[in-house]
């Protein structure tokens, strides 16, 4: 069991990408299957377990393929874009930390004209639930990972904001999920994290001007 961390500040947020920002269709049972991979087993551990160079390479290939091909069917998912709208206009940085192969991830991003400050595929880090990506990012950002919120869908994503300190958000898209109790919050489409980001700035921006007020007035 994940202790979900509390949500306060939010001054910086980082997305999955899949079945979080754009769609996916990716049968991974299917291809776990079609790999030799059991059901139970991690594919990207799976494949990186592979001791024969060569077999590994074909594999990981194979995989590519399927990631590409899924990539060029994928639609945005709803509130993607208002979400990202809000948070460009807040001034608030944004990061993708996906799972997926860097060509998969950057045909989605740039098919749906999105935009973000960092963009992390597994070539870079070790891939989700390590924490790797999402501290790097802190760090970057120099901000502290509490102040950061992470958004995703599956468990993986949940756990590896816990491991980096950070809030979570799992967007369910009308699921009802296993692991909701690991997030720091849930909401079932994108649209809903706008309505609470909204709400949190309102609150803050209240709570500045009675400090102000109180100031001012000597109390």
């Amino acid at each position: 069991m994940y202790t979900p961390i509390p949500c306060n500040i939010i001054n910086g947020v980082i997305f999955d990408l899949d079945n979080t920002l754009v769609s996916s269709a990716l049968d991974f049972d299917w291809l776990r299957q079609q790999l030799g991979c059991t059901t139970d087993t991690d594919l990207l551990q799976y494949i990186d377990n592979i001791s024969d160079v060569t077999q590994r390479k074909q594999v990981e290939k194979r995989v590519i393929e399927h990631e590409v091909a899924d990539a060029r069917q994928s639609t945005i998912m709803p509130g993607c874009e208002s979400l990202l709208s809000y948070l460009h206009q807040q001034k608030i940085p944004t990061a993708v930390v996906t799972r997926n192969c860097v060509q998969a991830a950057m045909l989605k991003i740039n098919h749906h004209n999105l935009h973000f400050d960092r963009i992390v595929s597994r070539e870079e880090f070790p891939p989700k639930p390590a924490p790797d990506a999402l501290i790097d990012i802190a760090k970057q950002w120099q901000l502290a990972p509490q102040n950061i919120l992470y958004v995703g869908d599956y468990v993986y994503d949940l756990q590896a904001a816990y491991y980096a300190k950070m809030p979570s958000c799992l967007v369910t898209n009308g699921e009802d999920l296993p692991f909701t109790q690991q997030a720091s919050m849930v909401v079932q489409r994108l649209g809903g994290l706008t309505t609470i980001l909204r709400e949190q700035a309102y609150l803050l921006s209240q709570e500045h001007d009675r400090v102000e007020s109180c100031a001012q007035s000597g109390n």
